[in-house]
């Protein structure tokens, strides 16, 4: 076992996942390359690969059949993590909790069972499938550290396989409905100030000076700005949760992790911050799903800049 695997495990608390008799330790944030080689023939074990692209919406899909995780089965951002865009909603609508758990019951993910998500992007697609995967109520989920490439580089192998058959089970749902912020409770906050937002997105994009993808830029009055790559460090993997609480401390002062809301562009990467506190052990913080994307559908809402936005 490596360093980074001592650091990825050490942070887990055992679980007890729903039906078993006898405790177990379930992954619940974070888990390393060599513990997830370790378990790749157990049974109650599956993998799931998240790799996405925004600009090329098929490049995921492409890049599993071209090599990936031996045993993983490949999950879509648009087909099975998001619903269909409205005329009203963000780029990536909540998909539906039945339709997803029925999906994730087909690929064998029961009530005993450690999920593992990866993509290649350090964690920024893989942690919207854990947060649903939370949010669903499965706590033994986990992101790999690093990903795909942490995973390459520690010599582990990729298969071309895609043949592998699911045990198909009935996934056992108990929708979380506090861990999801809706718009209206964000247009509330404004002059209620119950909770802090915190935006996700580059700097860049964050202060309004470009928006690459959206047709508005800036950011919703009031929010910080983390953006999520500052939760990783040098080697792609996220730094120790020492170093993360003392940095998420730094941002938010004195307010405690409950208060915090994430947002990003379409409510994706707004998961990782989430993930980074939760495994820095800041926990109890939630995400404003239609984030960014949906804010600036529909009515006029209030915008703000650098000139005129609050940030530490």
């Amino acid at each position: 076992m490596t360093m980074s695997d001592i650091r990825t495990s050490n942070c887990f608390s055992p679980l007890r996942a729903q039906g078993q008799k006898e405790m177990t330790v379930a992954y619940d944030t974070l888990v390393s390359a060599g513990i997830l080689q370790q378990q790749l023939n157990h049974p109650d074990w599956v993998i799931l690969d998240a790799r996405f692209n925004l600009a090329d919406t098929e490049a995921g899909r492409q890049a599993y059949q071209q090599g990936h995780i031996p045993g993983a089965y490949y999950v879509h951002l648009d087909e099975q993590l998001s619903s269909p865009i409205t005329a009203e909603s963000g780029r990536h609508p909540l998909p539906d909790p039945q339709t997803l758990a029925d999906w994730l019951g087909s690929v064998g993910i029961g009530a005993d069972t450690q999920v593992v998500i990866y993509d290649d992007m350090g964690g920024a697609m893989a942690g919207r499938c854990w947060w649903l995967l939370k949010t669903l109520g499965h706590q033994a989920a986990a992101v790999l550290d690093g990903g795909l490439s942490h995973w390459q580089e520690q010599g582990f192998a990729v298969t071309f396989d895609t043949t592998a058959a699911a045990i198909p089970c009935a996934f056992q749902m108990q929708w979380q409905s506090g861990a999801v912020i809706d718009m209206q409770r964000v247009l509330v906050n404004l002059d209620k100030a119950t909770f802090q937002l915190v935006d996700a997105r580059a700097p860049e994009r964050y202060r309004g000076e470009q928006e690459p993808i959206d047709p508005v830029a800036g950011h919703i009055p009031r929010a910080l700005n983390r953006a999520l790559n500052l939760n990783l460090g040098a080697d792609g993997c996220f730094k120790s949760p020492q170093q993360l609480q003392q940095e998420w401390q730094a941002l938010l002062a004195d307010q405690g992790p409950e208060t915090i809301v994430h947002m990003c562009g379409s409510g994706v990467t707004a998961c990782h911050n989430h993930l980074a506190m939760e495994y820095a052990g800041l926990t109890g913080s939630r995400v404003y799903a239609g984030s960014w994307s949906e804010w600036i559908r529909g009515s006029k809402r209030p915008v703000a800049t650098s000139s005129d936005s609050l940030s530490r």
